[in-house]
C-alpha cells in the first residue's frame, strides 16, 4: 500500500464516540439530551441543546466512567452510574442542576449493579438491579438515599426495569430460560409478578415499553423467529402484534400522544429507525446511511425522533431527525476534521458454507487493490485476518471500528463471520450453538480462512484469527483444533477453562453457562472438550493473550493460566494485563496501548519478509 494511505490506528482510537450501548436521555421538556462521551479519554457525562448547534456541557469529571444518564421527572437531576475500575460494581449517583452537587446513593457496597437505572414518575424512588442477594433481583429506593426494598425475587438475572407513568407498576425484563428474556408486569402495591405469554405461555419478551396511559407494554420478541413488535393490553394480558416478519424488528418507543411507535429494523448487519402508525399500520423508514442506528427517541412534541448512529465512516454520534420533512441534522460531532476525508472502507455483505455444510453469513472487508504500488498478477495475495465479534448472542455489524480500517490501509484482508451463535439472523441461528459451544461455531470460523483462500483474497500462509470474550474464545479453539490453518492468533478478554470461567464468574454468567451448556458436572466431557485450555500443546504459531484485572466476565486468571502453561510447554506467547481494565476497556490510554500491541504482535508475522 502507498505510505499515504495508511491509517493512523492511534489517531483512530483517539476519535471519541457517543456511548451507543448504555443508552442517552432526553430532558421532559425535551430541550435537551444526556449522553455519556469520551472527549478527553474518559467516559463522563454531558449535556447538549436540541434547538441549536452548541458544544456538549460537561456535567462529571474525576476518576472512573459515568454511563446511562436518566432525567428525574420534572427535570431537576439526572441519575447516572459509575464505575470505578472496569469491575461493574456500579455505583448510583444523582446530579443536582440547581447547586451541581453529585450524591453517591450506593456507598460502601460491594454487590453488582445492572447499568440501567430508573426514576418513579413522582421523583420519589429509583429501581434498580443488583446481585446484594446473590442474584440480580430488582429494588426500589429513596432517591434521596436510604434503606432498598426488594419487589422481585424470582430466581431470573433481572436486567432493564422501567416505571409505568401512573406509578402502580414497574416491567422488568429479566434472562430467563435459555437464551430468552422474559418480559414481567410487577405490582408495586400488592399482587404476583405477572410474565408476558401468548396463549397461556411464556415467550421471549425484551426491550419493553410502556404507553403513555400505562395501559400497554410494546416488545420485541423472536416468538415467531425473527423479532417482531408486540402490545401486550395489561387488563386482559392479550398481545397483538403490529409487525410480522422480513427482519428484525426492536427497540419500540411510544410517541408521546400513543399513536405512534419508532424502533430499529435491521436484516443482518445494517438496520434503519422505523415510524409507524399504530392504528393504519403504516410505517416511514428512516437512514442516514447503510450502518447501525440505535434505541431512537421521540421528543416530547412527538415532532422530532433523536437517537445515535454510527458506521465505518461516522463514529457513534447522536442524530436529530425531523418527522416534519425527514431532514437530519448531527447533534454531537465527533470525528476530527483531518479524518473527514479518510479512505474508510465499507463492507461488503458475503456467505460461505462452513465445514458441515451450514452457508455462514459475514462482513468482508477488502483493500483497495488500485492503491497497491506496481500491481501485477504475480504479486503475492494480501494477510487476511478472520476477526470474530464477542457474545456469542451479538452479530458483526456495519460499525465504527478503527482497528478493522487500520487493518485494510496495511493491505489486510478481514472477515468478520456471524458464527451460528449471532443475533440477527433468526431464532434458530441464533441457538444454533447451543449446547455445542466450541464446535459448530468453531468450523464456521475456521471455514472463514478457507473461503479467503479458496476466491483468492488472501495469502494461505498469512491467515490470523483474532477476536475478544467469546470471540477470543473461539481464537482459541480455532488454534487448538484446526492448528494448520493459521500463521498467527490474538485473543482479548478470553476464557478457556470452562469449568473455571464458571466458577470465578458472577451468578448471572453462571446461570447463562448452565442454561446453554449445561451442568459443569453432568456435562463434564463437553465441557472438557471444549475448553482450549486442556489442548494448549496443538498450537504451532505465536499467540497473544490480552486481558483486564478486574474482568467479572472473563476473569484474568483464565489468561494467566493459559500463559503459564503455554511457557511451560516452550510456546511463544505474547501476555498483556491491564491492571487498572475489566472487561470492556474504559480508558482510551489503555484501548490505544491494547490495539498497537495487537496490530503490531500480528504484523510482526504477516508482514515478514514482505
Amino acid at each position: 500500500m502507498k505510505r499515504e494511505t495508511l491509517l493512523d490506528l492511534e489517531a483512530l482510537l483517539r476519535v471519541p464516540y457517543v456511548d451507543p450501548y448504555g443508552e442517552f436521555d432526553l430532558s421532559p421538556d425535551g430541550k435537551r439530551v444526556a449522553f455519556s462521551w469520551n472527549p478527553d479519554g474518559q467516559w463522563e457525562i454531558f449535556t447538549l441543546p436540541l434547538d441549536r448547534p452548541s458544544a456538549p456541557n460537561q456535567i462529571t469529571i474525576g476518576s472512573g466512567a459515568k454511563f446511562v444518564p436518566r432525567w428525574s421527572p420534572d427535570g431537576s437531576r439526572i441519575a447516572y452510574v459509575f464505575d470505578l475500575d472496569g469491575g461493574e460494581l456500579y455505583d448510583i449517583f444523582i446530579y443536582d442542576l440547581s447547586t451541581g452537587e453529585h450524591q453517591n446513593l450506593t456507598p460502601d457496597t460491594d454487590d453488582a449493579i445492572q447499568p440501567g437505572t430508573c426514576w418513579s414518575p413522582d421523583g420519589q424512588w429509583i429501581a434498580f438491579a443488583s446481585d446484594r442477594s446473590g442474584c440480580f433481583d430488582t429494588y426500589i429506593m429513596p432517591a434521596s438515599g436510604g434503606t432498598a426494598r426488594r419487589v422481585l425475587d424470582h430466581h431470573y438475572p433481572d436486567w432493564e426495569i422501567r416505571w409505568s407513568p401512573d406509578g402502580y407498576w414497574l416491567s422488568v425484563v429479566a434472562e430467563t430460560k435459555g437464551q430468552d428474556y422474559g418480559t414481567f408486569i410487577v405490582p408495586l402495591e400488592e399482587g404476583e409478578a405477572i410474565q408476558v405469554s401468548q396463549s397461556g405461555e411464556p415467550i421471549c419478551a425484551k426491550d419493553a415499553r410502556w404507553s403513555p396511559d400505562s395501559q400497554r407494554i410494546a416488545f420485541s420478541s423472536d416468538h415467531h423467529d425473527r423479532f417482531d413488535i408486540g402490545l401486550y393490553e395489561i387488563s386482559s394480558g392479550e398481545i397483538t402484534w403490529i409487525t410480522k416478519g422480513g427482519g428484525d424488528w426492536e427497540n419500540p418507543i411510544w410517541s408521546p400522544d400513543g399513536n405512534k411507535l419508532a424502533c430499529t429494523f435491521s436484516q443482518g448487519p445494517s438496520t434503519s429507525v422505523v415510524v409507524k402508525e399504530i392504528e393504519q399500520g403504516t410505517e416511514t423508514h428512516y437512514q442516514v446511511e447503510p450502518g447501525v442506528h440505535y434505541r431512537p427517541q421521540f421528543t416530547s412534541d412527538g415532532e422530532h425522533l433523536v437517537f445515535i448512529f454510527d458506521n465505518p465512516r461516522h463514529p457513534p454520534d447522536l442524530w436529530l431527525l425531523s418527522l416534519r420533512d425527514g431532514g437530519l441534522r448531527r447533534l454531537s460531532d465527533s470525528l476530527p476534521v483531518p479524518l473527514r476525508q479518510a479512505n474508510f472502507v465499507m463492507p461488503r455483505e458475503v456467505s460461505y458454507p462452513s465445514l458441515d455444510g451450514e452457508d455462514v453469513p459475514a462482513l468482508l472487508y477488502s483493500p483497495p487493490h488500485e492503491e497497491r504500488v506496481d500491481h501485477k498478477k504475480e504479486d503475492p495475495l494480501p494477510p487476511g485476518i478472520v476477526n470474530i465479534h464477542g457474545g456469542p448472542n451479538w452479530l458483526s455489524q456495519i460499525t465504527w471500528d478503527p482497528l478493522t480500517q487500520h487493518m485494510i490501509s496495511r493491505g489486510w484482508t478481514v472477515l468478520a463471520p456471524n458464527y451460528r451463535g449471532s443475533t440477527g439472523f433468526g431464532r434458530a441461528w441464533q441457538l444454533a450453538n447451543r449446547f455445542d459451544f466450541g464446535g459448530g461455531e468453531t468450523q464456521d470460523v475456521v471455514a472463514g480462512a478457507d473461503y479467503l483462500v479458496r476466491e483468492g483474497l488472501a495469502d494461505t500462509s498469512r491467515i490470523a484469527v483474532t477476536g475478544r470474550s467469546h470471540g477470543g474464545y473461539l481464537t482459541m479453539t480455532s488454534l487448538t483444533q484446526y492448528p494448520d490453518r493459521w500463521a498467527v492468533g490474538s485473543a482479548v478478554v478470553p476464557f478457556l477453562n470452562w469449568f473455571t470461567a464458571h466458577a470465578n464468574s458472577r451468578e448471572d454468567l453462571q446461570h447463562w453457562d448452565r442454561e446453554n451448556f449445561g451442568d459443569p458436572e453432568e456435562n463434564h466431557d463437553l465441557w472438557y472438550e471444549r475448553s482450549p485450555y486442556f489442548f494448549l500443546d496443538r498450537i504451532v504459531v505465536p499467540v497473544q493473550l490480552i486481558c483486564g484485572a478486574h474482568d467479572p466476565r472473563c476473569p484474568a486468571s483464565e489468561s494467566t493460566q493459559a500463559r503459564d502453561e503455554l511457557l511451560a510447554q516452550g510456546k511463544e506467547v505474547d501476555f498483556v494485563l491491564y491492571h487498572d481494565e475489566g472487561h470492556s476497556f474504559l480508558k482510551t490510554e489503555n484501548q490505544v496501548d491494547a490495539k498497537l500491541r495487537r496490530v503490531t504482535f500480528l504484523a510482526r508475522v504477516l508482514e515478514q519478509g514482505f
